[in-house]
């Protein structure tokens, strides 16, 4: 006999009822996944301190290679430079005088410190210039213990009349609130900023991105370059149709004269 599906439904519901958890069985869960999630944390924490040994371990491996790429970028004449006006980030903060003193960048290191997460160091080597007497810019970032940012750098001895950090603000203050949007402050106010060491976004671009494979960006092409060749293609193409414009037309003249030269002969 078939069952009613009053009674079906009833069960159902009974059954629900019957299993649905207590209060007390919901707090016990509660602390169960509590315990769960503590070795979970554990184990996470354990994961970063293995894997902060390996970047140890690897950082230091690294070193002699970075070494010996510096001493081979140094054969190079405005390597520097043109790795920074390529790159699409920093060369939003370049002006034109600030690109003329790294013209004299020779070298640029960067140094995570040995126990890497507590910070690390940029150096910026010049040769003589006209700009400022130092020979090394450096730029230092710190985690304290608590997690607290913090930086520090060179103070920058400018040559009389060359602090392009001035220069960059009496410019703006000369031109106008249309010129302050259009021209950016000075690459070197970046070594006096330390407002927010937790946010230096240009520090994290040279360490995280530009420090790893300069040579990626010293070789991007030049825009300017590609377009000025391009147009050069479109000429040389839009010449040669012009050629073979002129080239059909005189066939069809000569076509048409022999066809007069031979009515007369008839």
């Amino acid at each position: 006999m078939a069952s009613s599906p009053i009674l079906k439904f009833t069960g159902f519901f009974f059954c629900v009822f019957f299993f649905f958890p207590t209060e007390k069985e919901q707090q016990e869960a509660i602390e169960h996944i509590d315990e769960v999630q503590n070795e979970i944390d554990r184990l996470n924490e354990q994961a970063s301190e293995e894997i902060l040994k390996v970047e140890q371990k690897y950082n230091k491996l690294r070193q002699p290679f970075f070494q010996k790429r510096s001493e081979l970028i140094a054969k190079i004449p405005n390597f520097w430079v043109t790795t920074f006006v390529n790159h699409p980030q920093v060369s939003a903060l370049l002006g034109e005088e600030d690109e003329e003193a790294l013209h004299y960048l020779s070298r640029v290191e960067v140094t995570e410190f040995e126990d890497i997460k507590s910070g690390y160091r940029i150096d910026f080597y010049f040769d003589e210039n006209p700009y400022f007497e130092n020979k090394v810019l450096s730029k230092e970032f710190h985690l304290n213990e608590s997690g607290d940012p913090s930086s520090k750098s060179t103070e920058i001895k400018w040559k009389s009349g060359k602090d392009l950090t001035k220069r960059s603000s009496q410019t703006q203050n000369k031109a106008g609130r249309k010129r302050q949007h259009e021209e950016p402050e000075s690459f070197f106010t970046w070594f006096t900023d330390h407002a927010d060491a937790g946010a230096d976004e240009l520090g994290e671009v040279i360490k995280d991105d530009i420090w790893p494979n300069p040579l990626q960006y010293y070789l991007v092409p030049d825009m300017d370059d590609e377009e000025g060749e391009g147009e050069e293609d479109e000429e040389d193409e839009e010449g040669l149709e012009d050629i073979d414009e002129e080239g059909d037309e005189d066939g069809e003249d000569d076509e048409e004269d022999e066809g007069e030269e031979g009515e007369v002969k008839c």
